[in-house]
């Protein structure tokens, strides 16, 4: 039997519009930056959507080709700079043009996150899912994958016929993701499912504090778009939460259907019980919209709080701080927390983690393990988020940043976080505070054992996080505390500087 041919292409990367800090192609570069030469050995055996890829493609060897273009991410971050998202969306379509010249395609899969923004492209994910469409012609089934929180053109489903997204928070599921959508191409391509996608916008910008799926409103969505799908009346429904710090007049959360159009009469029939399937997920998200809005603490009580539990308590209380949390764009650079760590006495082993700072990193892996020497931190990029902390220490760890995930997020996947160093206060001895070349999230356990720390020893942790560090660390920990301080992914989105996000829908 003659293969069928389709083409993959990954291009994942979320922008907030509020972080200084422009993401430039050696973000990329840095962590995810592959084409067909290089994607197997990068992505096998990791529970990301290229790993899936990876193994979907051996499994399917003897039916299918499957062509790889470039395939790219970098950590979330303030937008693109000039050029790099149209030196990326052209290597993707100029590469599928090629294609198309040598192999007639059968099907597209491209792995995206949907809240990318660019300096000169503010709806770039559509953008290239556009350009991709008008290359392929109206036939060729698409395929694409979400993260949960994409800011998603209600105008997407006229261009894709499928369209899926994570259903977990903290996101374990990437892996299940991209097989459940290359599975769906598959069925689409064999004639067994004639695939639409309907995409709703819900008008509503909602914070992620409160968004994690294991238990309250996103729990109770996903589990009413899990019956539609059990219940056969849809392939797939996902609730997407959105991501508020992309300020764009699309920005909203969203719900995504895909229904099989051969379960009934005709393509408009359709397309109607899709809209309506996405209306009753719609209606629900409106009223659970104040259960997405948590109460926290600020720095100060969020510290008392930590305190008093660890008197009382064994084990470690995590203080996390999601304003400066990178995963949702934050700098690595606010002070608001450590400020107010600063201010009391410790009496417990106490891990801050972390500050973007490559100078100061580049200046301790110049003086070497034990020396002193007197730091500022913080306050170096974004100072009206807090002003830079005097810190007197000691170096006492030194590392070149290289480990490899454990999981369950993102497991296997090789992560280059650049050179980091590990301080240890004179004035406070039992505080010890991690400083990295780049600013990516510590979110697995590899990267504790890179940096020396035992979460057995450590009774306090201050991490610029929010929810997915809990993937991996929640079974470690005591206690969670998240703390409200000023930052790029503060809470109170009517307290950021929006210039094009209406007003009416933030939360």
């Amino acid at each position: 039997m003659k293969k069928r041919h389709i083409t993959v292409a990954r291009l994942w990367f979320e922008g907030n519009s509020f972080c200084p800090r422009h993401t430039t192609l050696k973000d990329f570069q840095a962590r995810e930056w592959h084409d067909a030469a290089s994607m197997v050995a990068c992505y096998k055996n990791t529970r990301i959507e290229m790993g899936a890829v990876v193994d979907w493609m051996h499994a399917h060897a003897a039916d299918y080709q499957v062509h790889v273009l470039r395939c790219a991410a970098a950590p979330p971050g303030g937008p693109l700079d000039t050029g790099v998202y149209d030196a990326i969306a052209n290597d993707i379509v100029h590469g599928l043009q090629q294609l198309q010249a040598l192999h007639p395609l059968d099907g597209v899969y491209l792995s995206l996150h949907g809240a990318m923004l660019a300096l000169d492209n503010d709806n770039a994910d559509y953008a290239l899912v556009k350009r991709v469409r008008e290359c392929l012609g109206g036939k060729i089934p698409l395929a694409l994958s979400f993260d949960l929180h994409a800011n998603h053109d209600p105008q997407l489903g006229d261009l894709a016929d499928i369209v899926v997204g994570y259903k977990t928070y903290p996101h374990v599921d990437m892996y299940e993701t991209a097989e459940r959508a290359l599975n769906l191409l598959h069925r689409s391509l064999l004639g067994e499912i004639r695939p639409l996608s309907h995409v709703a916008s819900t008008g509503v910008v909602l914070p992620s504090h409160a968004m994690a799926t294991a238990a309250g409103p996103m729990h109770a969505l996903e589990t009413m778009a899990h019956t539609m799908v059990a219940r056969r009346q849809a392939l797939d429904v996902t609730p997407f939460g959105g991501f508020g710090y992309a300020d764009t007049v699309r920005t909203s959360s969203s719900i995504t259907v895909c229904v099989d159009a051969l379960q009934h009469s005709g393509f408009d029939a359709a397309k109607q019980h899709a809209a309506m399937l996405a209306q009753k997920m719609v209606d629900a998200l409106h009223a659970r919209r104040a259960d997405f809005v948590p109460t926290l603490p600020n720095s100060s009580e969020g510290l008392r709080a930590a305190f008093d539990y660890l008197e009382r308590h064994a084990g470690c209380v995590a203080l996390a701080d999601p304003a400066d949390n990178p995963l949702s764009g934050g700098s690595g650079d606010t002070t608001g927390l450590f400020a107010a760590l600063m201010a009391h006495p410790l009496r417990q082993e106490t891990v801050f983690a972390f500050f973007h700072d490559p100078v100061l990193v580049g200046r301790c892996h110049a003086l070497g393990v034990g020396a002193r020497l007197q730091a500022r931190l913080g306050g170096r990029v974004v100072p009206e988020y807090g002003a830079p902390v005097a810190f007197d220490a000691a170096v006492e760890r030194l590392t070149n940043g290289d480990f490899v995930n454990d999981g369950p997020m993102e497991q296997g996947l090789a992560c280059h976080i650049g050179r980091t160093a590990v301080l240890r206060g004179i004035e406070q001895p039992l505080l010890r505070v991690v400083l990295t070349e780049t600013c990516q999230s510590p979110n697995d356990m590899a990267w504790c054992r890179l940096h020396g720390i035992d979460l057995q020893q450590v009774r306090l942790l201050c991490i610029k996080a929010k929810n997915h560090f809990r993937a991996a660390f929640a079974s470690h920990l005591a206690c969670i505390i998240n703390v409200d301080a000023p930052g790029p992914a503060m809470l109170d989105f009517r307290q950021l500087p929006y210039r094009f996000l209406p007003r009416n829908r933030l939360s």
